[in-house]
């Protein structure tokens, strides 16, 4: 079994044009043109054999759906910690908020020490789509019972030049304000984000469902010029 052919032997070539413009910053000769259901099937089917094992350890890949391959085959490891050091072999390599988004492995909810020491690391590590993966880690796991506003003030503190960096710090403070309001409101009555972020989150929460038409309102009240 070849993995990338059968990727290749899968092109829908009129969703590679579709593909293609969700991820601007893939060159066009990169995208095969794979649709999402197709490679979580895929990753489902190979998931454990030699063939996927050996696919893991060889980066970086050539395609897009190579890498949307990988992020599902990390989604299927069922260890914590063989699933973050698979984590860390290959976000250094993910190049695009697609990749970089999909995938959230559900033994990563179940080891939360665990995952808050890489979380640490990811966040420190500079490279914007493993900051972006885990400030959504924090998003996915620390925004209910386990929320506490150390975590707010690691994503406030993150510094960077990268539109997709900060469109997950908006979008990590923006889901705050519909999950855990009175905590995360002062990050916003008393500026503790850049500009930018800042209306960002605010523009982020008046599309939410989550948030009450009246909350709305006042959010929009505060935004900065």
């Amino acid at each position: 079994m070849d993995i990338l052919q059968e990727l290749l032997s899968m092109q829908d070539r009129d969703y590679k044009q579709f593909s293609q413009k969700l991820v601007p910053n893939v060159p066009p000769e990169r995208v095969i043109g794979v649709r999402s259901p197709q490679l979580r099937a895929y990753a489902k089917a190979v998931a454990g054999t030699k063939e996927a094992e050996a696919f893991l350890r060889t980066l970086p890949h050539a395609y897009h759906e190579e890498n949307m391959l990988h992020a599902f085959l990390i989604e299927r490891i069922r260890d914590a910690d063989a699933c973050i050091e698979a984590l860390d072999a290959f976000l250094p390599y993910v190049d695009n908020w697609a990749v970089c988004d999909c995938m959230s492995p559900k033994t990563l909810g179940k080891q939360p020490e665990k995952l808050l020491r890489a979380v640490d690391r990811w966040l420190d590590s500079g490279a914007p789509y493993t900051v972006r993966y885990a400030i959504g880690q924090l998003m996915r796991w620390f925004l209910d019972e386990r929320f506490d506003d150390a975590f707010a003030r690691r994503v406030a503190a993150v510094r960077s030049d990268e539109y997709y960096v900060n469109m997950m710090r908006a979008w990590y403070f923006a889901t705050a304000l519909a999950k855990q309001y009175d905590a995360v409101l002062p990050y916003l009555t008393e500026n503790r984000l850049d500009t930018w972020t800042h209306n960002k989150t605010i523009q982020k929460a008046a599309e939410s469902l989550r948030i009450p038409p009246e909350t709305k309102a006042y959010l929009r009240r505060l935004k900065r010029s």
